[in-house]
């Protein structure tokens, strides 16, 4: 990674919103809030990380291009890294509506990706985005620089290990918690294992989603409905739940085994948040960046003022990226925007953007049904008529850090159900 500059970005202390945090907490609260800032890497975010090994392994092993499915920065990510290896680069996007109504963030990625030289398909919204990428790979022979392989995630463990290792050095401790996006799982993986690999054994990981309850993530009529292409609940939910459903035979994303609390935000509070970052601290960064910034301000408010929370990324920002597109979007699809108590948000049809920061406030998903959800799923995958092994019930164990005796109550209670 540092070959291609990837990685060794600034660990910021935001220390003006330390203060507006600790104006609104309790007496004694208030924690320290470090922040990642990821888009100081070559594309702007994070996923130069992730896009970073699998093009090199691509250009190691004699391809001549890469292609990848996606619709956010790692499209720009793989292209960008493709660039700098020398190597050709197809990226396969979800764009726009039947009505041809494109998301301005996805139209900003599109841009970004064919400025670092890539082709890019644009596509409406539907299933037919993992056909047409499979017959992109089948016709080109080009590496598969998918989000959900090994290399993808292995790429994100440099990012845990340095906040580990940063936040010790300045502070003499490791971070009590780590808040990181969460959509497809990779982060949340990465991140924890880069954690565990400094020596982290203690630091809490806490997932954050954008609430996007309702919303069908492949409805052409919900598609310009979400402001957020990712780090929401219409990717982390099914992910979480069930992993295996990416464009590989089996994802190396693993949410489940890593997550210790699992929050979401609304939009309007990650809006907030994104210009409270740019007013207090001068920086401007987009918002799906800063749906953990969001979160750390009411997660703060719960801890100590000695205690260290650290916000795992930032991302550039950019025409499509910046709210007024993107709540312009939302005006001209028919949602409201108004400024009021982020509890009266509902997702595609009203977004509400706090009128001060003690608003904000986390949602807390219950981690016991979601394991439950995973291990239905896990159930209904069995071939008719069999039944999990010693070494599956093992490996569900480690899936979702139940005891090996709980799965196999939760396994009996599911069939009993469907018996």
């Amino acid at each position: 990674q540092a070959a291609t500059a990837v990685g060794g970005t600034p660990l910021v202390e935001l220390e003006n919103i330390e203060a507006l945090v600790r104006a609104t907490a309790p007496a004694g609260k208030g924690a320290r809030i470090f922040v990642k800032d990821e888009a100081q890497n070559p594309s702007g975010s994070f996923k130069d990380r992730r896009a970073s090994l699998s093009v090199h392994e691509a250009k190691r092993r004699g391809f001549a291009g890469v292609a990848a499915a996606t619709s956010g920065n790692y499209g720009a990510a793989v292209a960008s890294q493709a660039a700098k290896a020398g190597l050709r680069c197809i990226v396969v996007q979800e764009a726009f509506d039947s009505a041809g109504i494109a998301q301005p963030e996805i139209a900003e990625k599109t841009r970004a990706c064919e400025a670092y030289g890539a082709e890019v398909v644009r596509l409406s919204v539907g299933p037919e985005l993992f056909y047409v990428f499979l017959r992109v790979l089948e016709e080109t022979g080009y590496f598969n620089a998918s989000l959900y392989t090994p290399y993808s995630i292995l790429g994100i463990e440099t990012l845990g290990y340095e906040i580990a290792r940063e936040i010790e050095e300045r502070t003499g401790g490791f971070p009590d918690a780590v808040l990181t996006t969460h959509a497809g799982g990779g982060n949340v993986t990465g991140t924890a294992r880069g954690l565990l690999a400094a020596g982290a054994t203690h630091t809490k990981m806490i997932a954050v989603s954008v609430d996007l309850s309702g919303l069908h993530m492949a409805s052409d009529r919900d598609f310009n409905r979400k402001s957020f292409t990712t780090g929401h609940t219409g990717f982390s939910m099914p992910f979480t739940t069930w992993p295996d459903r990416a464009d590989v035979p089996r994802n190396a994303a693993r949410a489940l085994r890593y997550m210790d609390r699992f929050v979401t935000v609304t939009q309007g509070e990650v809006f907030y948040a994104t210009e409270v970052l740019a007013v207090l601290e001068g920086m401007e960064r987009g918002p799906a960046g800063n749906t953990s910034l969001a979160a750390a301000f009411a997660l703060a408010r719960e801890l100590d003022e000695d205690r260290v929370v650290v916000v795992q990324e930032t991302e550039y920002t950019g025409a499509g990226k910046h709210p007024i597109a993107q709540l312009g979007l939302a005006k001209h699809m028919g949602i409201e925007v108004m400024r009021g108590d982020p509890s009266d948000n509902l997702p595609g049809r009203r977004i509400v953007i706090p009128e001060h920061p003690a608003q904000i406030a986390t949602r807390e998903i219950d981690l016991d049904g979601v394991r439950q959800s995973y291990l239905r799923n896990a159930m209904e995958s069995l071939p008719t008529g069999t039944r999990p092994g010693p070494e599956d019930i093992a490996f569900l164990a480690a899936e979702t850090r139940m005891s090996a005796d709980r799965v196999k109550e939760v396994l009996d209670g599911l069939a009993r159900k469907t018996g």
